[in-house]
């Protein structure tokens, strides 16, 4: 064979073994320096013209064949590596603040978004976007809590599509959330998701939109209902400490690596407000409190030490004279008055009670919000015993004297009045009855039937004392006939200790011809309680144990 055919068939396998060298360069191991080496041999051999084909077609089919073989281990390295580097600062790109981020929430101003360090402008990929009403709940803040609800987005593909968004990095300064105004005492509060939807902002209390949070059984911790009554503290972890003292024990103090130090336990709980759905029962007569929604709770997996392990190790048995465990948090207000509750003993005390001093909060240490570094979770009672920033437990043989323990958080016959209540004659609330929401559809929503005529309908139930819902009723047609809700998911705990919510569906039959119904949901739980059918008979001065008949009125379309 010509010198110069030769010389064009080794350039030819120069090339192609290059490349096919190039795509092995990503695997790592014995096998890629192999290959090499064969190449490099194959392309320097001095033997005849059928040789180098010879070569050519093995080669080549090896290269292919290692490749395919090697690739899902690949392809899961890519992943890992583009999971763990998704969102890191990029020198190079503009610095913006969280301030400046949230003013791009709208397609007017452009739709901006914050994963991990980065900023990104998405306006031209959310009318494209499938869940284009979902990720707009994110505007102008972190899409990271979205993506713990939606894992399917948690990919290579949808990191590699978000980069092209980029636009900057977010202040490191900002993420603190520190904010210099000493004459405000809500300056220093934490900077929180635009998806919460404020019910006040000093202090600030917020909930969740309805049908968000039921399309997770765990609430991420960002979007979780925030229920403050006083500014949030700010708590240095190396000086923190937690004080216990009280009847039948010795004075204690314990820092957060102690408490970190001791067995850690976790449970899975919903925490809820008293004032759950308190707008609804205002609609019967105007009451005193936040107008809250249906969204006032959430449900998560709280982690740290629990409070009958501790107490028992300082000699609390249930043979001390005291009644009550108080717990005091850092939050004060002008005064110097802490917020304060109290639970009885006996709850404290009992393994089956689950009481937690949880510092983390699902998998992840307390935000500000939710009690960082430490807070009280009272499974199956009410929000306002789950003290947050927890600096100390008292027992003792009387309850709280806080004014959230002896003046609100009561429940009153409906004839009571603000002349005539006297907060002294009541039982402060511990456990919460049944309760029910409709979260999908929302009301007023234009909604269209499925293919089947029927209407697709997604909420919550709960029950406080660890009571299990067993069953979730719902109706279209004002009680005449009820569909029973599917649970798409509940948790596996039993009565007792059922702490966590129930997620339902149902598919309902719309009466035919109909331009609107009233969609009513109503939860049993297991001691077979159930929800009142009104508000009428359960109103109270402080709009508190709203758990009426979850009613919701929606508007029917027919496709076109």
């Amino acid at each position: 064979m010509p010198l110069s055919i030769k010389s064009s068939i080794k350039a030819v396998l120069r090339a192609k073994f290059s490349i096919e060298y190039t795509c092995l360069r990503t695997l790592s191991g014995n096998e890629a320096r192999n290959l090499k080496r064969v190449l490099k041999t194959t392309i320097n051999d001095n033997q005849k013209e059928k040789t180098y084909l010879k070569y050519a077609a093995g080669l080549s089919g090896l290269c292919l064949g290692f490749f395919l073989y090697k690739y899902k281990d690949h392809k899961r390295n890519v992943y890992a590596v583009e999971l763990e580097t998704a969102g890191r600062a990029i020198p190079t790109l503009p610095t913006y603040s969280i301030s400046e981020v949230s003013k791009h929430s709208s397609k007017e101003a452009g739709i901006w978004v914050i994963y991990k360090d980065g900023v990104y402008d998405i306006s031209e990929f959310v009318d494209k976007h499938p869940g284009g009403d979902k990720i707009m709940m994110a505007a102008g803040g972190s899409v990271e809590p979205f993506w713990m609800i939606y894992g399917v987005h948690k990919n290579p593909d949808v990191f590699s599509m978000l980069e092209k968004y980029r636009i900057g990095n977010l202040d490191s300064m900002e993420v603190e959330g520190k904010v210099e105004n000493v004459l405000d005492p809500y300056s220093n509060d934490p900077i929180r998701h635009p998806a919460l939807r404020p019910c006040s902002s000093k202090p600030y209390n917020a909930e969740p939109p309805p049908d968000l949070l039921v399309d997770s059984f765990i609430t991420p911790q960002e979007i979780f209902y925030v229920r403050n009554h006083l500014p949030v503290p700010e708590v240095d972890l190396e000086s923190y400490e937690l004080e216990i003292s009280g009847v039948g024990i010795k004075d204690k103090t314990f820092s957060m690596e102690n408490l970190k130090n001791l067995p850690k336990h976790s449970i899975t709980a919903s925490i809820q407000c008293a004032g759950n759905r308190r707008s609804e029962m205002s609609k019967i007569k105007a009451v005193k409190g936040l107008e809250w929604g249906p969204a006032v709770i959430g449900n998560a997996v709280w982690s740290g030490v629990r409070l009958c392990d501790l107490l028992a190790a300082l000699g609390v048995t249930g043979n001390v004279e005291g009644k009550h465990v108080q717990f005091e948090g850092l939050d004060y207000d002008p005064s110097g008055s802490y917020y304060g509750s109290s639970i009885p003993l006996y709850k404290a005390l009992d393994k089956r009670g689950d009481v937690l001093l949880a510092y983390e909060m699902n998998g992840q240490p307390l935000s500000r919000d939710h009690g960082f570094p430490l807070r009280v979770v009272v499974p199956g009672v009410v929000g306002a015993r789950n003290v947050k920033w927890l600096s100390k437990i008292i027992i003792s043989e009387e309850e709280s004297t806080s004014h959230w323990q002896q003046n609100d958080y009561k429940g009153f016959c409906p004839s009571v009045d603000w002349d005539t209540v006297d907060f002294s004659k009541a039982p402060a609330i511990q456990e919460l009855p049944v309760i029910s929401a409709i979260c999908n559809p929302l009301p007023g929503q234009n909604v269209y039937l499925n293919d089947d005529g029927k209407l697709s309908v997604k909420g919550y139930a709960w029950s406080g004392g660890g009571r299990k819902v067993v069953r979730v009723d719902v109706t279209v047609d004002e009680g005449k006939t009820w569909t029973v809700a599917e649970f798409s998911d509940q948790g596996e705990a039993e009565h007792s200790r059922h702490w966590s919510w129930t997620l339902w569906q149902a598919e309902i039959s719309a009466p035919p011809g109909s331009d609107s119904v009233e969609i009513w949901a109503k939860a049993v739980d297991s001691s077979y309680n159930t929800q009142p059918e009104s508000f009428s008979n359960i109103w109270n001065l402080r709009g508190v144990l709203g758990n009426a008949y979850h009613r919701v009125k929606v508007n029917i379309k027919k496709r076109k």
